[in-house]
């Protein structure tokens, strides 16, 4: 009984119309956030992908072994507007490995804003995206607040969608990951009501039957690793089922209606992956996109995997500058992080054991953990056994992240109510040894659980605008450095060069000619995109100088990312050095 009133206390915690002032509060919040600086970081090959083929263009038009202009590397982004959808979805399924839907969708938003310069504009590309992580945080609001049944849960769900690094680092990008997150959400709303009524021993409404299949199929026609989603849903369901049918008290009895109803979900959502494979497929997967997954082959690759979920867990509550040029900065930031997430484990750790004593707690919070444990399990399968290790792309991690966000919130929320007594916290007596501060800081904390849950977005908050300045999460090419670079060094013409394999390196070279708009300098910048066929392609060395043979001089000649031996003639390499810049390997050859 005092399990129940418990529960229903935080049920009736808000009243209803502060409620939806709240929740309106954290979207204003979570949109600011997420559309300040929207364009100011420069957009990276992914991105690229996205924008020419949403304009229903081709990288192919862009000429190879010769060297052509800005304009000429550009001309992909260009609007055009006698292209419909039709053929957006059939140049995807030719020259991409991702479903078409998102690319339809930013399709169809690129016609309702006119031209604003030459080449698409990235702030509105970006803009898609961000509206739809705007949108999430709405979704994992009703997500928490529908299965723990409390509305309270529901609006600390959503302020942590709000203000999380890592969904802001998605929401600023120019891909497809914050749409197929919201459809995760609604995926996982449909898992725990279908457990429930299971459990309860009631019929599975057609309705959820129906419904789940569609967000299912088009979850798989968003992003193809949405299917880890729903492995791992499975996974939970099936594990779940298993376990209460070998009780010996009480055994689950699976109703024949609901077996098939599960089944029908199954064999729905199958029908779907396997048309997109069939589809997809033959077209050519890949494309030697997906060859930077590095396969497990050195002891590196073999201890980091872990590393680098722990990397993405993090920031998805929050995040310091650690990326900063300062090493102190980068220091304290780590300490601060350390300190923190020390505090908060146990936190929530304590939270969800209470949470698991609460009826209306304890079976989605078993489902919600189950399905990241399950997700979590995918990834190091498909790393370790498979040997593609895709806990290297952040961004994947999308699969499981909503459910991330709400069981942390119903931790927290559990309690939200809990004042400990007084003679629990360490005295105020003024002290400057910084572990009696560090002791009093975590008395207070948790004893307050109103204070916990202000102290967490607040870490939130902070985190997010370390990602806004570029001091986390930065971008994996930085060209306005290079571009900057060159600017204070060029003092002739220049010709930059680089290997080409795919549209990875188009991409590249892209971001430096976007870039080079921006400003007056060097406006007669050549580029060189010399077909690589094999490693080590001799072909390489031979285009480059031929090319630098035909262009006037004097000549700086700027081999970026290029993967061959350089062999010029009157040309000498300038032995300067120059910063590191990520993305970008380069070397300067004055000619003249």
């Amino acid at each position: 009984m005092l399990k129940v009133q418990v529960s229903q206390r935080l049920v009736d915690q808000l009243p209803r119309s502060n409620n939806w002032l709240l929740l309106g509060l954290w979207v204003i919040l979570g949109g600011i956030l997420r559309f300040t600086q929207l364009a100011a970081k420069p957009p990276w090959t992914d991105e690229f992908a996205t924008m020419v083929f949403s304009l229903g263009n081709k990288f192919t038009s862009v000429p190879l072994d010769q060297a052509i202009s800005i304009d000429v590397l550009l001309q992909p982004l260009k609007f055009n507007p006698d292209v419909g959808v039709g053929e957006v979805v059939s140049l995807i399924l030719q020259e991409d490995n991702h479903p078409p839907l998102y690319f339809v969708l930013a399709h169809l938003w690129t016609k309702l804003f006119p031209p604003l310069g030459d080449y698409v504009d990235v702030w509105m590309m970006r803009s898609l995206p961000a509206l739809f992580g705007v949108l999430s945080i709405i979704g994992v609001y009703f997500l928490g607040k529908i299965v723990f049944r409390s509305p309270l849960v529901g609006q600390i769900s959503a302020a942590l969608m709000a203000v999380s690094p890592y969904g802001i680092f998605l929401a600023q990008e120019a891909r497809h990951y914050t749409l197929s997150i919201l459809f995760v959400i609604v995926s996982l709303l449909c898992l725990v009501v279908a457990v429930r009524h299971i459990f309860n021993h009631t019929i599975l409404p057609l309705g959820l039957v129906f419904s789940w299949i569609v967000i299912n199929g088009l979850g798989l026609s968003i992003h193809f690793f949405f299917g880890l989603t729903l492995i791992a849903e499975g996974m939970i369901l099936a594990f779940l089922i298993y376990r209460q049918s070998k009780q010996q008290e009480n055994p689950l009895k699976l109703h024949k209606t609901n077996l098939i109803r599960l089944a029908l979900v199954v064999v729905g959502t199958m029908t779907t992956g396997l048309v997109w494979m069939a589809i997809i497929i033959p077209q050519g997967y890949g494309n030697n996109m997906i060859t930077w997954i590095h396969p497990i082959e050195h002891i590196l690759y073999l201890i980091s995997p872990p590393f680098q979920l722990l990397a993405v867990w993090v920031p998805m509550i929050s995040l310091l500058p650690v990326e900063s040029s300062s090493l102190p900065i980068v220091i304290l930031s780590g300490l601060i992080l350390l300190l923190f997430f020390i505090w908060l484990i146990p936190y929530v750790t304590q939270g969800i054991k209470k949470g698991l004593k609460l009826d209306d707690y304890r079976l989605p919070l078993v489902v919600l953990m189950g399905f990241i444990a399950s997700a979590i399990l995918l990834f190091l399968a498909i790393t370790y056994i498979i040997g593609l290790d895709i806990t290297r792309g952040a961004r994947y991690s999308f699969v499981y992240f909503p459910a991330v966000i709400v069981v942390v919130g119903a931790s927290l929320a559990i309690s939200w109510d809990e004042v400990k007594p007084a003679k629990a916290i360490i005295s105020n007596q003024w002290n400057f040894n910084p572990i009696v501060w560090l002791k009093r800081l975590y008395a207070k904390l948790n004893s307050n659980g109103k204070l916990a849950v202000y102290a967490v977005v607040f870490m939130g908050f902070l985190g997010s605008i370390t990602v806004l300045v570029n001091l986390g999460y930065q971008k994996y090419y930085l060209p306005d450095r290079f571009v900057a670079v060159m600017k204070e060094t060029a003092t002739h013409p220049v010709l930059i060069a680089t290997t080409h394999k795919s549209l990875v390196q188009t991409g590249e070279m892209m971001g430096i000619a976007l870039e080079l708009t921006k400003g007056s300098e060097l406006q007669d910048t050549s580029f060189l995109l010399a077909n690589e066929t094999q490693l080590n392609d001799p072909k390489v060395t031979a285009t480059l100088k031929q090319v630098v043979q035909n262009m006037n001089h004097p000549l700086e000649v700027w081999t970026v990312n290029f993967y061959g031996s350089v062999e010029l003639d009157n040309c000498r390499l300038d032995d300067k050095k120059y910063p590191y810049i990520n993305g970008y390997g380069y070397q300067r050859y004055i000619c003249q």
